[in-house]
């Protein structure tokens, strides 16, 4: 009684088919892949930071290039730079 059967399954694909519509519904997954990916790489991106910042002890005081958000392909006004937070200590 407390399982998911195969029945279940059916029905609520069903109803996600008469809620969304056939049409509609390649668009969907679509967008859902889509924020899947960005969700994974952000996630591996944060991974990355939180090691990065567990192995350096101190904070370096070199500058970089400042990072820019990228515009959709073929707009080329939206594109600015992005203001990175400072780093303070609190002691």
């Amino acid at each position: 009684m407390g399982s998911i059967s195969p029945w279940h399954l059916l029905v609520v694909f069903l109803v996600v088919v008469i809620v969304f519509g056939s049409k509609r519904l390649p668009d969907t997954a679509r967008s859902l892949g889509k924020s899947m990916r960005i969700l994974k790489s952000e996630t591996a991106a944060l991974k990355k930071d939180g090691k990065a910042d567990s192995e350096t002890a101190e904070p370096s005081d070199t500058t970089t290039a400042p990072r820019t958000i990228q515009a959709a392909p073929g707009d080329t006004e939206s594109s600015r730079p992005v203001e990175e937070p400072k780093r303070t200590t609190q002691g």
